[in-house]
C-alpha cells in the first residue's frame, strides 16, 4: 500500500504491464506484422523505376493505396503515403493554404486542434506576412464549449472574413475524444477549403464528410510508425508548399516506405472489419471508467460522454500532480498518458483542457487497445483511488 507520508512504498501491480495509451500509439496489429515481414523482402526497390524489383514494389504500393482508399471510402488517386501523420497534416493544410495564397494566409481553426495543426496554421500566416501578400499574423482560433465541441456559428462567421486561406477542424479530439461536427461545418463553408485532422479517429470511425484534405496516421490504428496518409479530394486546389523533388506525385516527398505502407493498409483493413464490434466493447469499458472515476472526490471527467471516440477517456484530479500520477500508475504496471498528448514534457498546461475551461491539474488520458480486457480495466480502477489518495497525502492534503 502507499504510505501516508514519505516515499511511497512498493505496491503490487498486475501480473504483466497494462498498456492504456493507444491514443499515442496502438500496438502493432498481427495483420500488419505478418505483411510487414513479407513486404520487407519484396518492397525494397524504388517503385518509380522500370526494372522487375521496382515493378514489384510499385504493385505493392498500388495495392496498399487501393486498400486504404476502400477502407476510408475515398478514391485511390486521393491517397498519398507520407512519413508520418504530422507530415500529412503539414502537407494537407499548407497545400490548401498555398493554393489560395492570393486570397490570404489566415487559417481558421478550433482552439483544440493538435499542435501540429496549430504550428502549420501559424507558419502559413507568417509566410504570407513575409510575402506582403495578405493580412493576419496569427491563425484565428475559434472557442469550444466545456465538452470540447467547436462553436459552429463562430467558426463559419470567422471563415467568411477576408484573407481566409483554409479552415481546420479535427474529426475527433486526440486528448478528450470529443467528435466535431465536420460534415455540418463543411456544408456551411462558402468556398473555403476544409482540412480535417483524422489521425485520432481514422480506422476507429468512418471518415466524416465535407473535407477538402485530410490526414491520418497508421500507428494510431495498429500499423507501423513512420507511415502517414494524406488525402486530397479530387478537384480541390492544392499546391505543394515545400520544395519538390523528382517524384511525379507532388503530394509525396522522397522514397515511399513501401513495406510500411502495405502493413499500414493491412492493419487498417483488419481494424475496419472489426471496428463495430470492438467499438461496442470499448465504449462499454470506457463508460465504466467514466462512472467509477467520477466517484473519486475532486475528480472531473472531461469530454463529451456520448459523441466521442469509443476507446478514450480523460479525467483530471484536483490537488494531484499529473506527472506523479502517471509515474505511480506506471510503477503499478499501468501505462497512461497525462496532459497534452504531445507536449506533456513542457510543463505547460494542456491547451485543449485550457480552451475547454476544465480542470488541467492531475490530468490522465486512458485509451484502450483492441486487446484490453475487463479484468485489466477493473485492476486499474482498483488501483487509481489509492494512488490519488497517496499523492494527496504526500502533499499534506486530507
Amino acid at each position: 500500500m502507499t504510505k501516508a507520508s514519505g516515499t511511497p512504498g512498493p505496491a503490487p501491480g498486475p501480473v504483466s504491464p497494462v498498456y492504456l495509451d493507444s491514443a499515442s500509439s496502438e500496438p502493432l496489429h498481427p495483420a500488419a506484422r505478418e505483411v510487414l515481414l513479407a513486404a520487407l523482402d519484396q518492397g525494397y526497390a524504388d517503385p518509380r523505376r522500370l526494372h522487375g524489383p521496382a515493378r514489384s514494389a510499385r504493385l505493392l504500393l498500388d495495392n496498399a493505396r487501393e486498400v486504404v482508399a476502400g477502407c476510408l471510402g475515398v478514391r485511390r488517386d486521393e491517397v498519398t503515403f507520407t512519413s508520418s501523420g504530422t507530415e500529412a497534416v503539414h502537407r494537407g493544410l499548407l497545400g490548401l493554404a498555398e493554393a489560395r495564397a492570393r486570397t490570404g494566409g489566415t487559417v481558421v481553426a478550433s482552439a483544440v486542434e493538435h499542435s501540429s495543426v496549430l504550428h502549420a496554421a501559424g507558419w502559413a500566416a507568417e509566410r504570407t506576412a513575409r510575402r506582403g501578400a495578405g493580412q493576419g499574423v496569427q491563425p484565428v482560433l475559434v472557442p469550444v464549449d466545456r465538452l470540447g465541441r467547436v462553436d459552429v456559428d463562430a467558426l463559419t462567421a470567422a471563415a467568411s472574413g477576408d484573407g481566409i486561406a483554409a479552415v481546420a477542424v479535427q474529426a475527433a479530439n486526440h486528448e478528450v475524444g470529443t467528435l466535431q461536427p465536420v460534415a455540418e461545418i463543411g456544408e456551411r463553408l462558402d468556398g473555403v477549403p476544409l482540412f480535417v485532422d483524422a489521425c485520432a479517429s481514422a480506422g476507429r470511425l468512418p471518415l466524416p464528410a465535407g473535407w477538402s484534405a485530410a490526414a491520418a496516421s497508421a500507428h494510431k490504428w495498429g500499423g507501423p510508425a513512420g507511415a502517414g496518409v494524406l488525402l486530397v479530394r479530387k478537384g480541390v486546389r492544392w499546391t505543394n508548399p515545400f520544395p519538390g523533388d523528382d517524384r511525379v506525385d507532388e503530394r509525396s516527398s522522397g522514397f515511399e516506405n513501401v513495406p510500411a505502407a502495405l502493413a499500414a493498409a493491412a492493419a487498417l483493413q483488419a481494424v475496419v472489419a472489426e471496428r463495430d464490434e470492438l467499438a461496442v466493447h470499448q465504449a462499454t469499458l470506457v463508460d465504466r471508467i467514466r462512472r467509477r472515476v467520477a466517484e473519486i472526490p475532486d475528480v472531473e471527467v472531461v469530454g463529451d460522454p456520448e459523441a466521442r471516440l469509443p476507446h478514450l477517456v480523460t479525467f483530471s484530479c484536483l490537488y494531484v500532480d499529473g506527472e506523479a500520477l502517471v509515474t505511480e500508475l506506471d510503477r503499478r504496471g499501468f501505462g497512461v498518458a497525462s496532459g497534452s498528448a504531445c507536449t506533456a514534457s513542457t510543463l505547460e498546461p494542456s491547451h485543449v483542457l485550457s480552451a475547454m475551461g476544465v480542470l488541467t491539474h492531475g490530468n490522465v488520458r486512458v485509451s484502450l487497445t483492441r486487446d484490453t480486457t475487463e479484468a485489466e480495466v477493473e485492476a486499474f480502477l482498483a488501483a487509481l483511488p489509492e494512488v490519488v489518495r497517496g499523492i494527496r497525502a504526500e502533499a499534506g492534503l486530507p
